[in-house]
């Protein structure tokens, strides 16, 4: 910690109101980039020519999603709130059975914390930015609230907070309200510590502040003396490459005059570098004891003790080149298969390659140790309780053993802590598994194996008047227990899916691949209606990444998880065989980055690349590799997190061994011998960005489309540009887009005059090549995190970090090119509709009746008085006229499929037309706005 940034905790008490200042708005000396990109995103969306464009949601629902907080009304627990990392808020009035988003369209749908005002159910706090400091968790954009339960929104201010941890609101007076805010996530800001407001947000004063990169993680209330707070500071640092999550400033403080002051706690509680995030809970049922899970990252260093006969890769650390060559060749060969090193590496060659000096035997213990064997194989204490019977002054440890395998080393991924309001010995900590203790913290049992229940769990509610209810929110969704969690129900029927990557196949109707976060890899029908009908269904686990089907047959799928585990899967026989490339003993170890890039050649499906800091192809669906390239990136210094590696990879469709490279620090690398050689393209574009995406025009050979993305660096500011020149040029494309981390551009295969981006806030389309974007509006502002066109059907498939996978059809925009954009008035084909001579009528009276409809769609590109929609028949004869909207956009139209007959008169003697459904045949619907005129076909079969 930096002296000179830093208070001196143990004068916390005294000197804190020197960093306590009054935020009006919640804001210090300006307004800010972020408020002024959602101002503009809000207005994009509101003059979209997009805004009634239809999209359609096809899911998955049945997998769930990362839940960060749960909240229920006290007086009516049919009706509870949850809150998604980062697809919003949901509200459900029936207990689960149905639920509705009612944060859309708010600055951000990332959200740390949800608090409902004790006095008044109404009123709705809500904390944005993820308070899970993963690799996936957005900022915020400060506090919002509700006072009609959640009908409407006020932004309350600390925009710059960015990651909001809780909030407590006081239990008497609704317009008291405590904000805990850990502050950047990958940069320092003073925006972080616990503020409090007397008026319902207006103004705040920053009362617990430690230092610019240490926040507060947790903060709780004792309800029945709300002058007694408790809140833990979490000193955390995150970069690319590297990931601190525990510090000497991760400690507990009290407060007895409502968060004013506050004092760190007397005794009890380690004070360590190895402290990490802290969890805090009160035993309200039991007035001064409070509980908190610590995530201790102390390396404890002990070996597991290895029962396993015959050799072991730490036999061969220290083992002289001599007592190799005299191994057993049987023995080893049974080492080199069991521990999975290449298949090329046999006793002959192991020991020919360590008699050349080629290199020593300590190699083949150092092959092993990949970023993902390190997230669990490194031993640290991890969870640890203690509990305070004095409001927090001092605290006991609890647990009376190690709590190993709740935590690993990623105990800042969780950090919840849940008492039972009815039994202070209760208590419940989570982290991969959930684990209940009814001694008050000294033993556990696990209580999440019965119910298929998903791991890494983050929120939880205990019933109040009966503790045997329970919600639990995980990586998995909702689910629900009634007997204290000895067995639970999956609550899953939303589409809030956190996709990594799509993909698509040529089966019909087409169906859409794609990884999602911590549920493995899905793959649905592109037709599917959420909650109804055939599910999506799971094919692989882990951590979903790239996925890629053979489009000549579509059981044979490319699939993986994080950090480069990648598998050829043969769906019809279940079987998969791992086929990422490993390193030569010897030689550096391949960094794959989280999300490595795996893709299929467009020229020969049987031709596979990917990305480490080099590329590998092979030429026989990943059977054996070869290295086309060397170390693509800058090689800059390693933390724990790989960095400096490949992130994007991409091949161009008009010539074979054409190939683009994008990596995390910031390279872009060009090919056109298929690797042979490679070129440095990325001067002119900006330094030290994450390329997110690579796109080769469909159009131009020489043309191709990047995205980088300041994300990892706090930078949100928007940036995409297009070469036609093969890189050695670069313009930028931002137009009139808000500044928004940009994950993927897309140029459309048919016009090439249409891009797609996705952003960490919402979807945009240009139809003039990035000088003017509009903000497709069917999709909330959710985080886009990649796309792709069908091939064949030409409809846009948006896979997003939140909401699952949306799809459009984009043959409209295909249809608009050059100056067609200015037409008066476009119109668009209707499918065909099968007649019925049951329309209108009802098979029993209870039934409504069956209303046929067929969708109309058009485009106004001048704006006029009006739009006539005129129906004619075979013979040229108008039988029905319709009036349409006519501002500038794109619009539809709902037809009942009812025309004239001719005039009827009514009892006031005033003749109208008689209607009734259209009869088969072919029919001619004409669009005309003002001087302006479109028609098509239509055909009732």
């Amino acid at each position: 910690m930096n002296k000179n940034n830093s208070l001196n905790i143990a004068l916390v008490s005294t000197l804190l109101f020197l960093f306590s200042g009054l935020y009006v708005n919640g804001q210090s000396s300006s307004k800010g980039e972020m408020a002024e990109s959602i101002r503009l995103r809000q207005e994009m969306r509101d003059n979209s020519i997009l805004r009634d464009y239809p999209v359609r949601s096809i899911g998955p629902v049945i997998q769930g999603a990362r839940i960060v907080d749960i909240a229920v009304v006290p007086s009516d627990i049919h009706t509870y709130y949850v809150a998604y990392a980062s697809g919003g808020i949901y509200k459900t009035k029936n207990n689960g059975v149905s639920f509705r988003p009612i944060f859309d369209n708010q600055g951000t749908l990332t959200i740390g914390d949800i608090a409902l005002a004790p006095s008044n159910v109404d009123v709705l706090y809500v904390g944005t930015g993820e308070k899970n400091s993963s690799r996936s968790s957005y900022a915020g954009s400060g506090v919002y609230k509700s006072s009609d339960a959640g009908k409407t929104w006020i932004h309350l201010g600390l925009d710059n907070t960015q990651h909001i941890s809780r909030i407590v609101v006081h239990p008497k007076n609704p317009d008291i309200v405590w904000v805990a805010s850990l502050g950047a996530l990958y940069s320092s800001n003073a925006e972080r510590g616990v503020f409090k407001s007397t008026d319902g947000g207006k103004t705040w004063k920053k009362t617990l502040y430690l230092n610019d990169s240490t926040g507060v993680a947790d903060l709780a209330i004792n309800e029945s003396d709300p002058d007694k707070l408790v809140a833990s500071s979490w000193e955390r640092t995150r970069t690319a490459s590297n990931f601190s999550g525990s510090g000497i400033g991760s400690f507990v403080f009290y407060s007895e005059d409502g968060g004013e002051t506050w004092t760190q706690a007397a005794e009890g509680f380690p004070k360590s570098s190895t402290n990490g995030r802290i969890g805090i809970n009160f035993a309200q049922g039991s007035p001064g004891i409070v509980y908190a899970v610590m995530d201790s990252q102390e390396e404890t260093r002990a070996e597991k003790i290895n029962l396993e006969e015959g050799l072991k890769v730490n036999d061969f650390t220290d083992m002289k080149v001599d007592a190799l060559l005299n191994l057993d060749d049987k023995e080893l060969d049974k080492f080199l298969k069991k521990k999975r090193y290449p298949s090329k590496y046999t006793s002959e060659r192991v020991k020919k390659e360590v008699k050349e000096g080629k290199y020593k035997p300590r190699a083949l213990a150092e092959y092993f140790g990949d970023a993902n064997q390190a997230l669990f194989d490194t031993k640290i204490t991890g969870a640890e309780v203690y509990r305070s019977d004095d409001s927090g002054k001092s605290w006991n440890k609890m647990n009376s053993y190690a709590l190993e395998g709740v935590y690993f080393t990623y105990g800042y991924y969780f950090g919840e802590i849940t008492v039972s309001p009815q039994n202070a010995d209760e208590i419940y900590i989570y982290g991969v598994p959930l684990l209940k203790s009814e001694d008050g913290g000294r033993t556990f049992s696990r209580i999440d194996t019965i119910g298929n229940v998903h791991v890494d769990h983050h929120a939880m509610w205990v019933n109040p008047d009966n503790d045997d209810h329970v919600l639990l929110g995980n990586d998995g969704g909702l689910y629900v227990s009634y007997d204290g969690g000895a067995e639970w129900m999956h609550i899953a029927s939303d589409a809030v899916g956190q996709f990594y990557t799509v993909n698509v196949d040529m089966e019909r109707p087409y169906n859409v691949y794609g990884g999602l976060q911590d549920n493995g890899t899905l793959v649905g029908s592109s037709r599917t209606i959420p909650n109804k009908g055939k599910k999506w269904e799971t094919i692989f686990g882990g951590d979903g990444m790239f996925v890629a089907p053979d489009p000549r047959n579509s059981d044979i799928v490319y699939v993986g998880y994080q950090f480069g585990n990648y598998f050829r899967l043969d769906r019809s026989t279940g079987k998969s065989k791992m086929i990422t490339p490993k390193q030569d003993i010897g030689t550096p170890k391949l960094r794959y980055n989280w999300r490595t890039p795996l893709i299929l050649s467009k020229h020969n499906p049987d031709i596979v690349y990917i990305g480490a800091q080099k590329v590998y192809r092979s030429l026989n669906r990943g059977a054996s590799w070869d290295e086309i390239s060397g170390d693509l990136t800058r090689d800059l210094p390693q933390g724990n997190v790989p960095f400096s590696t490949i992130s994007c990879l991409a091949e161009s469709p008009h010539k074979f061994g054409v190939l683009y490279v994008g990596t995390d620090d910031g390279n872009v690398q060009f090919s056109v011998n298929g690797g042979g050689s490679w070129e440095l393209i990325s001067q002119g574009l900006p330094k030290d960005k994450w390329v997110s995406s690579i796109s080769p025009s469909p159009h131009d050979e020489a043309t191709v489309f990047v995205s980088l993305n300041g994300y990892r660096n706090d930078d949100f500011r928007t940036y995409i540009y297009v070469s036609t020149d093969y890189g050695k040029n670069w313009k930028s494309l931002r137009g009139n887009l808000p500044d928004e981390a940009v994950n993927i551009i897309l140029q459309d295969p048919v016009n090439q005059d249409l891009l797609y981006v996705g952003t960490d806030h919402g979807t945009y389309i240009s139809f003039d090549r990035g000088n003017h974007w509009e903000h497709l509006s069917g999709i909330p502002n959710v985080a886009a995190y990649d796309m792709v066109v069908h091939p064949r059907d030409n409809e846009l498939v948006v896979g997003t970090h939140g909401r699952s996978v949306y799809v459009l059809d984009v043959k409209p925009f295909q249809k608009l090119k050059g100056d067609s954009v200015k037409k008066g008035i476009v119109a668009f084909a209707a499918g065909p509709v099968r007649y019925s001579q049951k329309w209108g009528e009802s098979e029993y009276p209870y039934l409504k009746p069956k209303m046929p409809r067929v969708e109309l769609s058009y485009y106004v590109g001048q704006v006029g008085e009006k739009v006539d929609i005129q129906i004619y028949n075979e013979h040229n004869k108008m039988i029905r006229k319709l009036q349409g909207e006519a501002t500038k956009g794109f619009h539809r139209f709902s037809w009942d499929l009812k025309v004239s007959v001719g005039p009827v008169s009514t009892k006031r003697n005033r003749a109208r037309s008689a209607m009734t459904y259209i009869q088969k045949g072919k029919y001619t619907i004409k669009f005309v706005n003002d001087d302006h005129a479109d028609e098509i076909s239509f055909e009732v079969k």
